[in-house]
């Protein structure tokens, strides 16, 4: 499809390639309506990409006594577990328990418990203190008293973005990054009438006649549609993570613990064969049309929080490979606390303009249908839904078996129906791990001749994640990258020493271990 080649009138026009935006363009498709879906910059190219990978039933929430809406985010986790089997992931944590500070062993016991009563299995168990000091090495010893385990799940963010995104365009559905919103016009009733967008790429601009805009943009959701809600407005709220190696602390499971210094949860949690540590909570005062960056000072928390809990790992900045960090779209009305701001999402409606923003990752599903049910008045009567994708085991599949159950895993769960083609079109060679990561070479040829990519960090940052796993962002790795993706990139040698050095700039502003130099 080239870029804005496309229909000029659809039911729905979605503003927003988020894990909300694919969310509702996902579920209006499987409807049958005709939707289009718009990104201004890359498909997840913000928090959806950036997020702490849990698909969590929220069991902090219980604390705070909204039963309801753990209840709701443990029944979407389970769901997704089963609908999206390599890609959403069973994940293990382990919570050291303190006699000085953090939440008390009765207080987690109730607080699991009934975390297992509504996910209808026991989902907990217990850790003596000999244990605890054999499953995390270095640990604090001084007034531990034992832990506690429970049960959640993890996923590619940026991936189950994507993988949402595409098929829904196999069902008939229409997604471009790159793509912005630049206005609204309205009918004489006030209605949705018609939406202007313009191409990043070519700058070429269309009317698309519509009467339904779905505001799903996240932190800039009020460029589109001000808050109509007297003195709430959207706070942007940056949490931030570290990337170590996976061999400076073998764990296959969460390590979730309270910071001392304000009493606020944080984890370290392999992913990828990484260890994510994170994630902050403060004021997102950066340049909010740039990628955002971890600061000194966040760093200097995190590392502080681990070194108190973990004395005998000596672990530093030194070690460090990437940081990222990622903007939360809060609604708020005083400045209370980052941590303690809510994180339920909210809908707008104004005759056709809907917009949704806020919540949580894990009940994205919740978030569409209520954004497709303010949206109801203004769309046809529901057309004929889609079938659906057929489910296809790997293992079933003969022509599958050249690769091992392990990857037909990986790339079934990043890419559904997609993956029987990629393992029968590719090179043998191509399903071997990039350096010392879980990424594999064909994963690159894939993304980049099916998955719109007009600069080199989609492809590195997105697509793949190989930019935080390997050194220097995969620097050392980027002539190799060129000769395998050439025959399906339109770049010629001038455009890839371009997205080369772009690459190399954005990788050590944004995505490098931090320091002050970033700030200055």
């Amino acid at each position: 499809m080239r870029r804005l080649d496309i229909k000029t009138e659809y039911d729905m026009v979605v503003a927003g390639g988020g894990i909300t935006g694919a969310g509702v363009f996902h579920a209006a498709v499987k409807k049958g309506f005709r939707v289009l879906l718009v990104e201004a910059k890359d498909f997840a190219w913000g928090t959806s990409s950036r997020s702490s990978k849990m698909v969590h039933g929220g069991l902090r929430y219980l604390k705070q006594g909204r039963f309801l809406l753990t209840k709701a985010a443990v029944k979407e986790r389970e769901q997704l577990l089963k609908d999206y089997p390599g890609l959403v992931t069973p994940l293990k944590f382990i919570l050291p328990m303190f006699d000085h500070y953090g939440p008390s062993r009765a207080s987690m016991k109730i607080g699991l418990s009934l975390y297992s009563f509504m996910a209808k299995e026991n989902q907990h168990e217990s850790f003596s203190k000999a244990e605890v000091l054999k499953a995390v090495k270095g640990i604090r010893t001084d007034n531990l008293l034992s832990a506690v385990g429970f049960k959640d799940a993890q996923v590619d963010d940026a991936r189950l973005v994507l993988r949402l995104i595409s098929d829904a365009c196999l069902e008939g559905g229409t997604a471009l990054n790159y793509t912005k919103v630049m206005g609204v016009e309205r009918n004489k009733k006030g209605e949705v009438a018609t939406v202007h967008v313009i191409d990043d790429v070519s700058g070429a601009s269309l009317e698309i006649k519509t009467k339904v805009l779905i505001n799903a943009t996240g932190a800039f959701a009020e460029t589109l549609h001000p808050s109509p809600m007297k003195g709430f407005h959207i706070r942007p709220l940056r949490g931030s993570h570290l990337v170590f190696p996976g061999n400076l602390l073998p764990l296959d499971r969460v390590l979730s613990f309270i910071h001392p210094k304000d009493l606020r949860p944080v984890f370290l949690f392999p992913w990828e064969g990484a260890l994510f540590l994170g994630t902050t909570d403060v004021d997102h005062d950066q340049d909010m049309a740039a990628e955002p960056f971890v600061t000194q000072k966040e760093a200097d928390y995190l590392l502080e929080g681990i070194t108190y809990l973990l004395p005998g790992l000596d672990i530093s900045i030194k070690d460090c490979i990437s940081s990222i960090a990622g903007v939360r779209p809060v609604l708020s009305k005083k400045r209370t606390l980052a941590s303690k701001e809510s994180r339920e999402h909210v809908v707008w409606k104004d005759k056709g303009l809907v917009t949704v923003t806020g919540g949580k990752l894990t009940t994205f599903r919740l978030l569409a249908d209520d954004a497709l049910k303010a949206a109801c008045p203004y769309l046809p009567r529901q057309r004929i839904p889609t079938s659906g994708q057929k489910g296809q085991d790997p293992v079933a599949d003969d022509a599958c078996q050249i690769v091992s159950k392990n990857i037909q895993e990986r790339l079934f769960g990043r890419y559904g129906s997609a993956a029987p083609q990629m393992i029968q079109q590719y090179d043998e060679k191509l399903f071997s791990p990039i350096g010392n990561t879980a990424s594999l070479w064909v994963e690159l040829c894939h993304a980049a001749e099916h998955e719109q990519i007009h600069h080199l960090c989609d492809l590195l940052l997105r697509r793949l994640r190989i930019g935080l796993f390997l050194a220097d962002g995969g620097i050392q790795l980027l002539d190799r990258i060129q000769a395998l993706c050439s025959p399906f990139l339109s770049w010629d040698s001038k455009k890839w020493d371009t997205e080369k050095k772009a690459y190399i700039k954005l990788w050590n502003t944004c995505y490098s271990p931090p320091d002050k130099t970033k700030e200055s």
